[in-house]
Protein backbone atom coordinates (compact mmCIF):
# COMPACT_ATOMS: atom_id res chain seq x y z
CA UNK A 1 0.00 0.00 0.00
CA UNK A 2 2.62 2.37 0.63
CA UNK A 3 4.12 1.62 -3.09
CA UNK A 4 0.29 2.41 -4.27
CA UNK A 5 0.46 5.74 -2.10
CA UNK A 6 3.38 7.28 -3.58
CA UNK A 7 3.11 5.82 -7.26
CA UNK A 8 -0.12 7.88 -6.77
CA UNK A 9 1.14 11.42 -4.92
CA UNK A 10 4.77 11.69 -7.04
CA UNK A 11 2.95 12.13 -10.34
CA UNK A 12 0.48 13.78 -9.20
CA UNK A 13 2.51 16.33 -6.62
CA UNK A 14 4.78 16.71 -9.83
CA UNK A 15 2.38 17.78 -12.55
CA UNK A 16 0.24 20.06 -10.08
CA UNK A 17 3.57 21.95 -8.91
CA UNK A 18 4.88 22.04 -12.58
CA UNK A 19 1.04 23.29 -13.89
CA UNK A 20 1.02 25.97 -10.98
CA UNK A 21 4.44 27.96 -11.67
CA UNK A 22 4.17 27.98 -15.03
CA UNK A 23 0.39 29.02 -15.25
CA UNK A 24 1.75 32.02 -12.75
CA UNK A 25 4.78 32.10 -15.27
CA UNK A 26 7.23 31.44 -11.99
CA UNK A 27 9.67 29.68 -13.99
CA UNK A 28 13.13 30.60 -11.78
CA UNK A 29 15.10 31.59 -15.20
CA UNK A 30 14.41 27.85 -16.69
CA UNK A 31 12.22 27.35 -19.61
CA UNK A 32 10.00 24.19 -18.20
CA UNK A 33 8.59 26.62 -15.96
CA UNK A 34 7.62 29.61 -18.42
CA UNK A 35 4.18 30.28 -19.71
CA UNK A 36 5.23 29.95 -23.22
CA UNK A 37 6.28 26.04 -22.59
CA UNK A 38 2.72 25.88 -20.45
CA UNK A 39 0.58 27.16 -23.74
CA UNK A 40 3.20 24.71 -26.13
CA UNK A 41 1.98 21.44 -24.19
CA UNK A 42 -1.56 22.05 -23.86
CA UNK A 43 -1.62 23.57 -27.58
CA UNK A 44 -0.07 20.41 -28.35
CA UNK A 45 -2.24 18.39 -26.46
CA UNK A 46 -5.63 20.20 -27.68
CA UNK A 47 -4.37 19.28 -31.39
CA UNK A 48 -3.93 15.38 -30.54
CA UNK A 49 -6.98 15.30 -28.50
CA UNK A 50 -9.30 17.82 -30.90
CA UNK A 51 -10.33 19.72 -28.24
CA UNK A 52 -9.96 23.68 -26.85
CA UNK A 53 -6.49 23.12 -24.75
CA UNK A 54 -8.61 25.29 -22.02
CA UNK A 55 -10.49 22.72 -21.12
CA UNK A 56 -7.41 19.48 -20.31
CA UNK A 57 -6.51 21.54 -17.09
CA UNK A 58 -10.41 20.89 -15.93
CA UNK A 59 -10.18 17.17 -17.73
CA UNK A 60 -7.53 16.43 -15.99
CA UNK A 61 -8.08 17.67 -12.92
CA UNK A 62 -11.59 15.72 -13.01
CA UNK A 63 -9.60 12.88 -13.55
CA UNK A 64 -7.42 13.12 -11.07
CA UNK A 65 -9.92 13.03 -8.58
CA UNK A 66 -11.47 10.04 -9.90
CA UNK A 67 -8.09 8.23 -9.21
CA UNK A 68 -7.96 9.50 -5.89
CA UNK A 69 -11.30 8.43 -4.96
CA UNK A 70 -10.70 5.03 -6.50
CA UNK A 71 -7.13 4.50 -4.99
CA UNK A 72 -8.83 5.74 -1.39
CA UNK A 73 -11.55 3.05 -2.15
CA UNK A 74 -8.73 0.47 -2.49
CA UNK A 75 -7.52 1.01 0.69
CA UNK A 76 -10.53 1.55 2.72
CA UNK A 77 -11.22 -1.77 0.85
CA UNK A 78 -8.87 -3.50 2.26
CA UNK A 79 -8.31 -2.31 5.92
CA UNK A 80 -12.37 -2.85 5.81
CA UNK A 81 -11.99 -5.38 8.75
CA UNK A 82 -9.78 -2.50 10.89
CA UNK A 83 -12.17 0.09 10.18
CA UNK A 84 -14.70 -2.19 11.46
CA UNK A 85 -13.17 -2.96 14.08
CA UNK A 86 -12.79 0.58 15.50
CA UNK A 87 -16.00 1.78 14.70
CA UNK A 88 -17.85 -0.61 16.83
CA UNK A 89 -14.87 0.06 20.02
CA UNK A 90 -15.66 3.67 19.29
CA UNK A 91 -19.61 2.82 19.71
CA UNK A 92 -18.72 1.09 22.55
CA UNK A 93 -16.97 3.83 24.08
CA UNK A 94 -13.79 1.79 24.39
CA UNK A 95 -9.93 2.77 23.08
CA UNK A 96 -9.05 0.06 20.52
CA UNK A 97 -7.02 -2.82 21.35
CA UNK A 98 -3.22 -2.30 19.62
CA UNK A 99 -1.98 -4.90 21.43
CA UNK A 100 0.80 -2.35 23.88
CA UNK A 101 0.51 -1.83 27.52
CA UNK A 102 -0.85 1.35 28.64
CA UNK A 103 1.84 3.50 30.05
CA UNK A 104 1.88 4.30 33.84
CA UNK A 105 3.77 7.14 33.26
CA UNK A 106 1.37 8.73 31.19
CA UNK A 107 -1.91 8.16 33.54
CA UNK A 108 -2.82 10.50 36.15
CA UNK A 109 -3.87 9.78 39.97
CA UNK A 110 -6.27 12.19 40.71
CA UNK A 111 -5.70 12.93 44.79
CA UNK A 112 -9.28 11.72 46.90
CA UNK A 113 -11.28 14.22 48.25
Amino acid sequence: MRYLFWLWLVPLSLFWGWFGLSYYDVNFGLTMFSRELHDLVFRIYGTLLHIDPATIPWLFFKACIFDTVLIFGIVVYRKRRAIRDWWASRKAGQEPETGEAPDEAATVQLPAE
